[in-house]
């Protein structure tokens, strides 16, 4: 892969002043991407996150307690 330098060459970029400064009223140049950026290796660096055994557990309080809710709601009821 050859490395592209992002960076704007200063003697071709219209509108700088001596020293990098941009003067009013003038747009300065565009930022480039970084063409070395890949996509991510996932097989070796696995996502990190919430996995399936503490999500389970808290949907599982979370059901219980509206449960409990419902219950106590149709206890007043009648």
């Amino acid at each position: 892969m050859t490395y592209v330098n992002p960076d704007p060459e200063p003697r071709l970029s219209t509108g700088l002043e001596p020293g990098g400064g941009v003067p009013p009223g003038e747009t300065p140049p565009a930022e480039s991407s970084m063409p070395e950026a890949g996509p991510q290796d996932l097989l070796s660096n696995p996502a990190k996150g919430w996995s399936k055994g503490p999500m389970a557990v808290i949907a599982a309080v979370v059901l219980i307690f509206a449960v409990g809710l419902l219950g106590y709601a149709l206890a007043l009821i009648y």
